[in-house]
């Protein structure tokens, strides 16, 4: 048998004699010639089986095998421009390692409900492997990001004590007789860590028992989460505009194929580059009001708010100051107006909405007190957090950056369902 290739590295092996294996995406049958298409996860190549150049058995194989069937071929490699990226395999041998059912997913239009049934397939299709792809980049320029800037990889726990964000949001399980949730963000775990490592970042999952049906909301997704000592909001919002332009730099180089089969249009992205626009909470609630939209001060902003505020902008924009009831209990509140706090969200352009939210956290002991009381928190589960304010407490920030809607923005999709491989949304917890 000839050498295992993979069809990325194919345009390399031209002339030489290879063996592929993956599984048939697709057939076309001309009577004495066959074209299989083929992926391997890697891509796809078009198989020609001429009848005359093959044994007896290689070309009824050819003839029987079905969509999805997992095959392994040999055959000669040869530049040809019509192929679909610009080789094919001259099929020499053709091996069924095993024989596919009727594929249930056909080409012809399937509801969203019977393509989320059958996620474990809908997977394979070009379009799932292209955002797949995209959102294996964007997790590798997170962690190539912070690996190269100083930051250390600290892992922080899934199963937690208590709240971080809000108590109406958490998914309770049984910790041998007591009370467990499941983490909300790593925020609080990471805020313990900088004062041994300095900066640090967490990486993980994280859950949110929220009542949503929108496009934007998953109850499971992932998020990456940096913390610095010694930073305050400013050094947060450099951070985050200088990271999200990293990102999509990243995908943009080295995606290419996968954004055109996703027919995303790429010339917003191209001028994501530091600085972004930036405008107070206040600022943004008189551009809402002039826009002719009801909104109070005092409330946090919904999806169309976010969108109407985002679409004056061709990059990401930062809205910080947020008012400090509608923040979470850590947030250092604004020297200069103590109703606000600072904080900051990154909205991404096109109405893809949030796709950061962070800012400065309360460093003084006395005050972080006041707030967990303020927010009827119990005291008991935090006490290791309020400690850290006895202990070499300095003014920190950071933020957290949603994995599933930074892709959602990228590739350019409708619903956020399709960037993770097994969403779990309201009522969708199959497969």
């Amino acid at each position: 048998m000839a050498q295992r290739a993979y069809i990325e590295s194919v345009a390399q092996q031209q002339g030489e004699q290879v063996t592929i294996k993956g599984w048939l995406h697709n057939k076309t049958d001309k009577g004495k010639l066959h074209f299989l298409l083929v992926r391997d996860g890697t891509g796809t190549i078009q198989a020609v089986v001429f009848e005359d150049d093959v044994s007896p058995e290689t070309f009824q194989a050819a003839q029987k095998v079905t969509q999805e069937s997992s095959v392994i071929i040999s055959g000669t490699v040869r530049a040809e421009q019509r192929a679909p990226g610009g080789f094919e395999l001259t099929l020499g041998e053709l091996e069924i390692v095993q024989l596919a059912e009727p594929y249930p997913i056909t080409p012809k239009e399937h509801g969203v409900g019977f393509l989320m049934d059958h996620r474990h397939l809908w997977l394979r299709s070009p379009r799932q492997h292209a955002i797949l792809r995209v959102r294996a980049e964007v997790i590798k320029a997170c962690r190539d990001y912070f690996d190269d800037n100083g930051f250390v990889l600290v892992d922080t726990p899934i199963l937690t004590p208590a709240a971080c964000e809000g108590t109406s949001t958490l998914f309770e399980t049984d910790y041998f007789g007591e009370s467990a949730y499941l983490a909300q963000s790593g925020q609080l775990y990471s805020e313990a860590s900088i004062a041994s490592l300095g900066k640090v970042y967490c990486f993980g999952p994280t859950f949110r028992a929220e009542k949503s049906k929108t496009r934007r909301h998953l109850l499971e997704f992932w998020m990456v989460e940096p913390e610095m000592a010694y930073a305050d909001l400013e050094d947060c919002m450099c951070l985050a505009e200088e990271f999200v332009s990293y990102i999509v730099r990243t995908v943009l180089e080295n995606r290419k194929a996968q954004l055109k089969l996703l027919e995303r249009d790429t010339a917003l992205l191209e001028r994501v580059e530091p600085p972004f626009p930036r405008i107070t909470y206040d600022e943004a609630v008189d551009t809402l009001r002039s826009k002719g939209l009801d909104f109070q001060w005092g409330d946090d902003f919904g999806a169309p708010d976010e969108t109407a505020l985002a679409e004056a902008f061709e990059k990401p924009l930062l809205v910080h100051r947020y008012p400090s009831q509608v923040k979470a209990f850590y947030m250092e509140p604004d020297p200069e107006r103590a109703d606000l706090s600072l904080s900051v969200d990154c909205l991404a352009p096109e109405g893809y909405g949030e796709i950061i939210g962070g800012g400065q956290r309360i460093a003084d002991y006395d005050l972080l007190l006041q707030r967990i009381d303020q927010y009827n928190l119990p005291g008991e589960a935090f006490q290791w957090y309020v400690d850290l304010r006895r202990y070499g407490s300095t003014p920190h920030s950071g933020f957290g950056l949603g994995i599933e809607r930074t892709v959602a923005w990228i590739c350019g999709l409708e619903h956020i369902r399709e960037t993770i491989p097994f969403p779990r949304m309201l009522h969708r917890l199959y497969p």
